[in-house]
């Protein structure tokens, strides 16, 4: 089967946004997913939103390529941020024409992280892009138990969940409660691997999600599995690999990431390590 794939951000998280179109297009990636907004106070960050010179190149290398965006990150919204802090970030998602905004909710009070998650959803919806609300391990929305009530308690027609293999291994998710869950909340998926054993602490759980994810077939989780509990949509590999990233260049790792997918998603991967190995 042709699987459609995103370049997510993470992966080359220095890349500017040109080069990450080029480096799609070079390697056989179907879209890039773009981060416009810092997760960490160090973070360097490519804000489009702000930079009309480098959002009119990104446009012109889009169309170009062929290449398409698939998400836009990150609508993060703890106790201090209100939803329409990121009209700016929308109104650059639509002008790239994206399809879907991320956002995450680390928040405790669920009543306030729910109601502004609904009002991002109706800030969204005249654009055209769906929300869906990621839920790392360590954040005040843990699992998919606490991301399905957010989405179903909000009822908007642009509400979805987003399934991050990682985070839903960490979180110790049930694939058969996946299956339960409305098709129409699955729009697009982060998929990598990682190694089987669950950090038990959050330092450990951040320093894997952010800075050393494995290609899929590499470690320890079922991705196929929780894949299959979904329906068919375009996964964004979000594989960071610091340790790798020291001798190999983006886009060799983009490259290796994809063709990585690609084999084990086709059942193809003792061949594909064969072949990496020769």
């Amino acid at each position: 089967m042709a699987h459609q794939f995103s370049l997510a951000h993470l992966s080359v998280l220095t890349t500017s946004p040109v080069e990450m179109v080029e480096i799609a297009a070079k390697t056989g990636y179907d879209f890039v997913s773009f981060r416009l907004t810092a997760v960490t106070a160090t973070e360097h960050v490519f804000a489009l939103q702000n930079d009309r010179a480098m959002m009119n190149e990104v446009k012109a290398r889009l169309a170009a390529t062929g290449v398409k965006v698939l998400d836009i990150e990150l609508c993060r919204m703890p106790a201090e941020i209100e939803p329409e802090t990121y009209v700016s970030v929308l109104e650059a998602a639509a002008e790239l024409g994206a399809r879907h905004i991320l956002a995450q909710l680390p928040d405790a009070n669920r009543e306030r992280a729910t109601d502004r998650f609904g009002r991002l959803c109706d800030l969204a919806a005249p654009y055209k892009l769906t929300v869906d609300l990621e839920y790392p391990s360590w954040t005040e929305t843990p699992n998919l138990a606490a991301a399905a009530a957010v989405v179903r308690a909000v009822n908007r027609p642009n509400a979805g969940v987003l399934i991050d293999t990682l985070h839903f291994d960490r979180a110790r998710d049930s694939v058969e409660e996946l299956r339960k869950l409305p098709p129409e909340w699955f729009h697009f998926a982060q998929v990598c691997d990682a190694p089987a054993e669950i950090p038990t602490t959050v330092e450990g759980l951040i320093h894997t999600a952010r800075s050393e994810r494995n290609f899929l077939g590499e470690g320890g989780i079922d991705v196929r599995g929780i894949l299959d509990a979904m329906p068919e949509m375009p996964y964004s590999l979000e594989i960071p690999t610091d340790t790798l990233a020291l001798t190999v260049s983006a886009e060799e790792r983009a490259r290796r990431s994809i063709r990585a997918a690609e084999a084990y998603l086709n059942g193809l991967h003792g061949e594909y390590l064969h072949r990496s190995a020769a």
